[in-house]
């Protein structure tokens, strides 16, 4: 009976049928089942299957978890709050200072406000640095309440309390700006006076200091001059290495220091204007006693006003009696005395064999004065001494030069002259500074011909024997100078086959051909006993134009052959 009870209302309600007797008014006229079931008529909003979203509030976050009723009081659901807005049930605990909308700062999820920063970001005061993390109670509360009445946006509207507490230093009787930024970061939580924007005098190295009251006496901090004299006159005055004050060095501090403490290292720029400091000067840059020994003053500005003891007293070489110039950057650099950097290449250059480090091997006694640069005003000795070859029987130049470098030794001469008495090529460069070779006997009636020195060589040779062949003695006929072999006489391929063909082995000498021992161009090839006139007219008969004679003989025959 139940169960059917249960049917018909099932059916009736959705058709209206006691719609006018449901407890949540009138015009609620949809399925029971969608909010109850047939085992309980309760609901909560965990088991409703009422799908909310599609009425004019859409339920999400914490009002998931609310039953009907917290909002529905009446179970009237025709809306009796009269509207949507969050204010129609959460109390407006900001005193209406930012209207009703309460998701401007607060989501369904939750009441903590999950992002103030970003908020605040198009606002009239964005949240950055110490204020990136700070609480809204920090600005907004009034009354125990957060307000959200609009707030001024200069630092002096919430920092005034800040700003008329300091006395280290004291802002108020200094006149300082309100506007907090002028000193002060948004960066840090300090209010310390290390964070002191000090653009217009940058505060670093020994001017670092926190204590404003060093520099900005009984709070003046709007007359104090950023100029060095107004806090170092005292230094300026009190300082005599060197003393600033007598020498009219400038007051303006930078010009020499840094801001450095201790005023070191000093740079002192001006310096080149009175003396360049370079090279070991600049070592003692620093030192100025040891220039400004009795004084500042009169210090000389050359090298021997502060350097003539050493001058006095150089030995090696002696510069005082050897009238050596006082311009100390004459021979020297600022580096160091040695290496002395003195040119000797405008009088005499020193290289090789005269790359000497004692000046006393040339400049005997220290007379720099009248040395000589020629070559035998040092080597007369050597020219004179020397036999291989005996220069001065023969008359050579004392001018060294000509023959020699400046290499240790005198070798390898050179003597670029010997071709005006005979060319030096081919093998006999070789052997160019080997005098003795050629010179076996002396200078003055040395041969200038091949055989001249050549004779045993022409006389011992075998292929071909030079001798009985009466070969010409001029071996340039045959030979270079570069080797005896190869030697480019090629009597076969040049001028007739006499090592091959008809004719090998047919002759003993040159002779038996060329007859004129003089001329090797004149030859005969009638003289042979295999040629008598009386055969060779008979043989020639039929040839026309025959003539019994050598030239015509090689005319028809210039390879020996006899067809």
């Amino acid at each position: 009976m139940r169960q059917l009870s249960f049917l018909i209302l099932g059916i009736l309600i959705p058709l209206g049928i006691f719609a006018q007797k449901s407890p949540h008014g009138e015009k609620l006229l949809i399925d029971c089942t969608v909010c109850h079931t047939t085992s309980d008529w309760k609901v909560n909003s965990l088991t409703s299957t009422f799908d909310h979203s599609k009425t004019a509030f859409s339920l999400s976050g914490q009002h998931q978890q609310i039953d009907c009723k917290m909002c529905h009081l009446s179970l009237n659901f025709q809306n009796e709050k009269g509207q949507n807005d969050c204010a129609s049930c959460h109390l407006d605990v900001h005193q209406n200072t930012l209207g009703n909308n309460c998701a401007m700062c607060h989501t369904s999820k939750s009441w903590i406000i999950a992002d103030v920063k970003e908020i605040h970001f198009n606002s009239r005061f964005p949240l950055i640095g110490a204020h990136a993390n700070a609480d809204c109670f920090d600005c907004h509360l009034s009354d125990n309440l957060l307000q959200f009445k609009p707030l001024g946006v200069e630092c002096f509207d919430c920092h005034k309390t800040n700003y008329l507490a300091t006395t280290a230093p004291n802002h108020q009787a200094a006149g300082y700006s309100t506007d907090c930024s002028d000193c002060h970061t948004m960066q840090t939580f300090s209010w310390s006076s290390g964070d002191a924007e000090h653009g217009f005098f940058p505060l670093i190295e020994g001017h670092a200091i926190a204590d404003c009251y060093l520099c900005h006496a009984v709070g003046s901090f709007q007359t104090l001059s950023p100029n060095c004299e107004s806090c170092h006159l005292p230094d300026y005055n009190s300082t005599l290495n060197p003393p600033h004050a007598s020498l009219n060095l400038s007051v303006n501090c930078l010009e020499c220091h840094t801001t450095l403490p201790g005023w070191t290292p000093a740079s002192f720029d001006v310096h080149n204007d009175f003396y360049v400091l370079e090279g070991a000067h600049a070592h003692i840059s620093a030192e100025c006693e040891s220039c400004h020994a009795s004084g500042y003053a009169n210090t000389p500005n050359t090298c021997y006003g502060c350097h003539s003891d050493d001058y006095t007293n150089a030995n090696d070489p002696v510069h005082l009696s050897s009238n050596f110039p006082t311009d100390c950057t004459e021979c020297h650099t600022q580096n160091a005395w040695q290496p002395s950097t003195f040119s000797h290449i405008a009088t005499f250059p020193l290289t090789n064999g005269h790359l000497v480090a004692d000046c006393f091997a040339c400049h005997i006694q220290g007379n720099y004065e009248t040395t000589s640069p020629d070559c035998e005003s040092c080597h007369l000795p050597d020219y004179n001494s020397t036999l291989n070859p005996p220069h001065a029987s023969l008359s050579f130049p004392v001018d060294c030069m000509q023959c020699h470098t400046t290499m240790p030794g005198w070798t390898p001469a050179s003597f670029d002259i010997h071709n005006d008495f005979y060319v030096l090529e081919g093998a006999h460069a070789l052997i160019a500074t080997e005098c003795a070779s050629c010179h076996t006997s002396g200078y003055i009636n040395t041969t200038n011909t091949c055989y001249g020195c050549h004779a045993d060589e022409y006389n011992t040779t075998n292929d071909p024997n030079h001798l009985l062949a009466n070969f010409p003695t001029d071996c340039t006929s045959c030979h270079s100078q570069n080797a005896w072999n190869p030697s480019t006489f090629d009597h076969d391929s040049q001028y007739f086959p006499i090592y091959s063909g008809d004719h090998q082995g047919e002759w003993n000498s040159c002779t038996d051909c060329h007859t004129v021992n003089s001329n090797y161009a004149v030859f005969s090839c009638i003289d042979c006993h295999e040629h008598n006139k009386t055969d060779m007219d008979d043989e020639h008969s039929s040839v026309g134009g025959y003539i019994y004679n050598s030239i015509n003989c090689y005319t028809c025959h210039p390879n020996g052959k006899k067809e």
